[in-house]
């Protein structure tokens, strides 16, 4: 005897119910809510390789991005720019959270790993194309916050956190909080530097300094 089909089986259960008996799905077929986005990753995935390209150089005088905007402290690089990985921002915030396990606190991130990293072989000729897909990067600047702290914590447990995060990330790093003064560059605005002193293309030289450099002509 050949056995049901389960679209006859569910059918057959269906005609023996009521009528009037209302059977709602538990599975929705789709979900109105937007997924979770990732900043150890993109959304659009790797389907377009990336350029190596280079980290973002405020030549303009812009400060965007080195002040504490949505926590009470932050983690602010120092050094200089460079591209770091996902894996290594994910190894600081792991270092941040064990630290302040118990806590009530909330962690901010400034930086999404945005930039594909592909890599070849070894002993693989040049040329052939970019290679395949390694890892995921992100540039970061010179003086870019890369992480923020709120809540309620201690002033030196925070350092402590941050200061172990900083021991696992590539650079050096440094400890702000907020309402610190913004950095161009690597110059700390305030104490007498101002944003419209550091966007002047030289500093204004005496008259006697400019007379020297003159060449000497002989009177005609």
């Amino acid at each position: 005897m050949r056995r049901p089909r389960f679209d006859q089986v569910a059918k057959l259960t269906c005609l023996s119910e009521p009528r009037h008996q209302n059977i709602s799905n538990p599975f929705r077929a789709f979900s109105s809510t937007p997924p979770i986005l990732s900043w150890l990753f993109p959304k659009r995935g790797h389907k377009v390789k990336s350029r190596k390209g280079r980290p973002r150089v405020p030549t303009g005088g812009s400060v965007r991005g080195t002040t504490v905007v949505w926590g009470d402290y932050g983690l602010r690089m120092r050094d200089h720019d460079r591209r770091i990985s996902a894996k290594a921002f994910q190894i600081g915030a792991d270092t941040i959270k064990k630290r302040l396990r118990g806590l009530k606190y909330k962690l901010f991130t400034r930086v999404c790993a945005n930039i594909g990293v592909y890599t070849s072989g070894n002993e693989v000729r040049m040329g052939k194309g970019k290679g395949s897909f390694d890892y995921w990067a992100s540039r970061v600047a010179v003086s870019k916050i890369i992480f923020e702290l709120k809540g309620e914590l201690h002033e030196q447990i925070v350092r402590d956190a941050f200061r172990l995060a900083a021991s696992k990330m590539p650079g050096l790093y440094e400890f702000v909080r907020k309402g610190d003064p913004p950095v161009m560059g690597i110059t700390k605005v305030g104490e007498g530097v101002t944003l419209e002193d550091m966007k002047r293309p030289r500093a204004l030289l005496p008259s006697e300094a400019t007379a020297a450099r003159l060449p000497a002509t002989a009177p005609s």
